[in-house]
């Protein structure tokens, strides 16, 4: 029987969807959260639907049409799961496996529970449907132990208390998108920027460190969440009477590019906003990014390519260039023109490391990974 495979990918401020049937996309749709707008692309057409902007009742609604007009194939669902552990790769998605997902859940509260509603949804109404769980911290097993150890007692390490690092499908995109170009070998750091932001540093298509660590708030400042933070700070907020719950909604909820302009953590907003504050939110993100990328680039010596991503790395030239002025003294250079056009490449001819700009295709990667596990299993029967 044929297949199509359903990939659900929940953002912290996004909701996408894709389907695929023998290798080609039927259709993608982006739900923005934030704008309450959607986009679709290619065979989707629903007469007379506008999204809930609920993830269950939307994610329900797509499965079921898809059910009712393509009946005969046999669905498979892959989600982004942002939190796995220690799996190095996806899995079929069990009772004993969501068991598991949901005791992560405290360390990204803004992506795994959703998710997880999504899986809980699906799997109340239909059952059968064989659905799929693709880590976002797979593609980082392989740094090494000084990449993902805090400075803690053993003990605490045995205990799962480490840097996992986050954004792995992103940067599976983008090696295998700079594979098509014989790019992806060589020092390379990919800098996904949106509402969550994560620099990467990869040597030869490998991860070797990541700014995210053991939860989603750590690296660099994001929409709402804070980034780096000296864990003095929290020490003292304790001690002043801040409970776990209201130090969640703090540092998740009310901190990042919000908490620093008091205006929105949309990127968008504040470059049209004339605000000091708008402002200053901008310098201290892109502060912070490029402090981290010149970090990133001791881990592994250098940088060959340098690659913007995200929905602020992809859209936003105006932060793309302004990071890269705070990195002229390593030498790069980017072309003002070739980047307003966000064209692949954006550096200049002289500059030491090639600066590109690229779309990640999550949702692809969610596609392949489920490929894989079914064909694995499938052989495995046979």
């Amino acid at each position: 029987m044929q297949q199509l495979i359903l990939t659900f990918n929940v953002g912290s401020s996004s909701l996408k969807f894709s389907c695929y049937q023998q290798e080609k996309p039927l259709f993608s749709l982006n739900i923005d959260l934030k704008q309450q707008q959607f986009l679709g692309q290619g065979q989707f057409q629903i007469k007379n639907w506008t999204p809930s902007y609920h993830l269950a009742d939307d994610a329900c609604f797509i499965v079921d049409h898809i059910k009712t007009h393509y009946a005969p194939l046999n669905l498979i669902i892959a989600h982004r799961v942002v939190h796995g552990a220690e799996h190095q790769q996806a899995v079929m998605i069990t009772p004993d496996i969501l068991q598991e997902l949901e005791a992560l859940s405290p360390l990204c509260p803004l992506h795994q529970p959703p998710a997880l509603t999504v899986i809980n949804a699906i799997q109340n109404k239909w059952p059968d449907i064989q659905q799929i769980a693709a880590f976002d911290t797979s593609f980082h097993q392989s740094q090494s132990r000084i990449a993902r150890s805090f400075a803690l007692p053993k003990i605490l390490t045995s205990k799962g208390i480490k840097r996992y690092g986050f954004h792995g499908l992103s940067c599976q995109s983008i090696i295998g998108q700079l594979a098509n170009t014989q790019r992806d070998k060589g020092r390379v750091i990919v800098a996904h920027l949106g509402n969550g932001s994560s620099i990467t540093a990869i040597k030869d298509g490998v991860s070797q460190a990541n700014s995210m660590s053991f939860s989603t708030l750590d690296g660099l400042p994001m929409g709402t969440r804070c980034g780096h933070l000296d864990a003095g700070v929290m020490l003292y907020l304790v001690e002043q009477g801040w409970t776990a719950q209201s130090l969640t909604e703090l540092l998740y909820y009310q901190s990042g590019l919000l908490g620093l302009s008091g205006i929105s953590s949309d990127m968008r907003v504040l470059m049209d906003s004339q605000e000091t504050e708008a402002k200053f939110a901008i310098d201290y993100f892109v502060d912070y990014c490029a402090r981290t990328i010149a970090a990133m680039a001791t881990t592994i010596q250098g940088i060959d390519r340098l690659v913007f991503t995200g929905g602020i790395g992809e859209h936003q030239s105006t932060i793309r260039a302004n990071i890269v002025e705070h990195l002229t003294w390593l030498g790069l250079k980017i072309n003002p023109q070739a980047n307003e056009q966000h064209s692949f490449i954006i550096s200049t001819d002289d500059s030491t490391a090639e600066l590109l700009c690229l779309p990640t295709n999550e949702q692809e990667q969610l596609f392949l990974a489920a490929k894989q596990l079914v064909k694995l299993s499938n052989d495995q029967e046979d």
